[in-house]
């Protein structure tokens, strides 16, 4: 889990709305109201403290709301995309009666969505005004399908084989129903109000063609929290992602990505994503020692380097010993089980978010990481590791497996098409 991840307060508005001129083109929607444009001021009789209205010809200042992700694209957004700071994943299950017709209506519905929401305009009908105020924000949306979607439209043969059901692992206690789905979409947004407005957009736009299965947030954290950039870390401490395949490695697409040429045609440029539910044991885990933690990781936990010496991305060397003889890096860490130079070269880009839904009735939190994975064959990328780390990984006594899912995440639409057309319509 912890060896293989990717990579400003906004002020009320003044009552005035800010449509902006046709020469500045400054949309209400696309405005930035923040602490530089407005000013702060304090009320000189009853000394309480306002804001100023803001100036006329105010400029937008560049922040985090600025970001924008392109829709129209060779591959989806939110598989490449840094990493957001908040996230939801939602699976859905078309309705009782809906079809392949009602399924591409809906699709072509959540891609025009998605792609004004992405440009940081409202939604196609009846917008909720939710992220009036707010940029775009890097905002992502993803979608997927299911192993259930293809018999649910008849599309059967067009089931890609990698989408087999993943095996039974001895480690799991998966929840049935936070598991699998129809449809699969992943949401991303530098805000967390951008990413609410676009779940609630989208499940809008499901009508009654599909139904909410399951639904999780998480969050990481926001861009220029650190002051330089730096691996992210999970709840636990670690610092989590440090070997994760990079797009500017040669054989990056060939691992993550389905080929242009590869079968079914429909999934040409597209991924399969693994969808996990790891709840982390907090209380266990805070018992140990950092000592200790370190060695179930194999990494420092300050820094991320490996036992072995050096910096955090430093080539690990299995083969030290100490003083005594003794592994450096124990045989069972986690960060030497999960490499892929000890998996047969399997590979997946891991780009999760982590989660905290509260405090069970014993005091335990229920938190942990919103594990997603993705690759070119499952069978060929998280299987095999998930099946080694099963057979005894040091961190399996910290966490556990409580939901999972795999879907077929198809290319990016191409201008004038919707996601998954030449499946639906091909």
């Amino acid at each position: 889990m912890a060896d293989q991840s990717i990579p400003e307060a906004r002020l009320p508005l003044v009552e005035e709305s800010v449509t902006g001129s046709p020469d500045t083109g400054i949309s209400r929607r696309r405005l930035l109201g923040t602490a530089g444009a407005t000013g702060l001021v304090l009320g000189a009789a009853s000394g309480s403290v306002g804001y100023a209205a803001r100036p006329a010809e105010a400029t937008p200042l560049t922040s985090l709301g600025a970001g924008q992700v392109e829709f129209h694209v060779k591959h989806q957004p939110g598989i490449t995309t840094p990493m957001q700071a908040r996230g939801h994943l939602v699976a859905f299950d078309l309705a009782a009666g809906a079809g392949r017709k009602e399924a591409a209506a809906l699709l072509r519905r959540w891609s025009e969505t998605t792609r004004r929401l992405m440009a940081g305009e409202p939604a196609t009908q009846g917008d909720t005004d939710v992220a009036t105020d707010a940029g775009p924000s890097s905002l992502t949306v993803t979608f997927g399908f299911g192993h259930s979607f293809f018999a649910r439209t008849g599309l059967e043969k067009q089931r890609p084989v990698a989408l087999d059901p993943l095996p039974d692992f001895s480690s799991d206690q998966l929840d049935k129903g936070r598991s699998n789905g129809d449809l699969w979409v992943q949401i991303g947004a530098d805000d967390a109000l951008v990413a609410f407005h676009a779940l609630r957009a989208l499940q809008k736009d499901a009508g009654g063609a599909a139904r909410v299965r399951w639904q999780m947030n998480g969050f990481n954290r926001s861009p220029g929290a650190t002051a330089q950039p730096m691996t992210a870390r999970n709840l636990m401490g670690q610092v989590d992602g440090t070997r994760n395949p990079k797009p500017s490695e040669p054989d990056f697409a060939r691992r993550i990505f389905v080929p242009e040429n590869g079968e079914p045609a429909w999934m040409a440029n597209g991924s399969y994503a693994v969808v996990r539910r790891i709840r982390m044991l907090l209380d266990d885990w805070e018992k140990l020692s950092v000592k200790a933690q370190e060695a179930v990781i194999g990494r420092r936990k300050s820094d991320g380097a490996p036992l072995s010496g050096g910096g955090e991305t430093t080539e690990m060397d299995l083969e030290k010993t100490d003083s005594e003889g003794a592994l450096v890096v124990p045989i069972n860490a986690h960060a030497r089980i999960t490499r892929p130079d000890q998996n047969g070269g399997a590979a997946m880009l891991r780009r999760p978010f982590s989660f905290h839904d509260g405090i069970d009735a014993d005091g335990v939190p229920d938190a942990g990481l919103l594990f997603v994975c993705w690759q070119a064959d499952p069978l060929r990328g998280f299987v095999p590791v998930q099946r080694k780390l099963d057979r005894g990984d040091a961190l399996s006594p910290f966490i556990r497996h409580e939901a999972s899912g795999l879907f077929a995440v198809p290319g990016g639409a191409a201008e004038g098409e919707y996601v998954g057309q030449r499946l639906l319509e091909g």
